[in-house]
């Protein structure tokens, strides 16, 4: 198995995207309008942030928006390589984006609570391009969509991987601390991360070089 690609997220400027990608990231994410959570910025600054690195760059746009037009608008202002959506929407209006964005990237998270989100892993296999596991909770009542900075059941992550003809991202409260054994017992096919790399709200580039050693350095079986 090779070693799981890397998505820095959060990116709050030009100079952060920069630090990632000479860290060695492999995806950046640039967060719009949540209910909830850390790294929000303007659909302007996003737009500042792509157009300010090298067109080959893999950038991924974070929404909450429920509705494909909402999501197309933003989209066209920012023109991102990928686009993550972090809630969950009506299917009629996943198939809507789909067809309207047939080159973007779409990247579906999962927030993985209990043993439903198994079957709601099966239900997307062939309607996006990625899976990325979180550990938000979308029915509370001011939602948690990303950026807890919490752990969740990783056996339940192993088996979505497992089971999974998509590439899937692990999400959530990962760290320099205990990214090989996330890594070691949930075999990603990429990780993400945020809070984990971050010191006082901003990137730290000590934490995420320690971060890219440690995954570089792991041989897995």
């Amino acid at each position: 198995m090779s070693l799981p690609k890397v998505k820095v997220c959060c990116i709050s400027s030009l100079s952060e995207a920069q630090m990632a990608r000479e860290a060695g990231a492999d995806y950046l994410g640039l967060v719009s309008e949540m209910p909830s959570g850390p790294g929000v910025i303007s659909l302007t600054e996003i737009k500042d942030i792509v157009a300010g690195l090298p067109s080959e760059t893999k950038t991924i746009l974070l929404t909450s928006k429920l509705t494909s037009d909402e999501i197309i608008a933003q989209h066209n202002t920012v023109k991102t390589w990928g686009i993550q959506l972090v809630d969950t929407l009506p299917p009629t209006e996943l198939l809507k984006l789909k067809k309207a964005r047939r080159t973007t990237a779409l990247i579906q998270v999962i927030h993985v609570r209990d043993n439903s989100s198994l079957k709601e892993a099966q239900a997307y296999q062939d309607n996006v391009d990625f899976l990325l596991l979180d550990s938000g909770n979308p029915e509370a009542k001011i939602k948690t969509l990303g950026g807890t900075g919490a752990t969740h059941d990783w056996g339940i992550s192993r088996e979505i991987c497992q089971g999974s003809e998509l590439p899937v991202f692990l999400a959530g409260g990962l760290n320099p601390e205990n990214i090989s054994d996330a890594i070691t017992h949930v075999k990603p096919s990429g990780v993400d991360l945020c809070s984990g790399v971050r010191s006082g709200g901003y990137l730290d580039k000590n934490k995420l070089q320690q971060f890219m050693n440690t995954i570089s350095n792991l041989s897995i079986q």
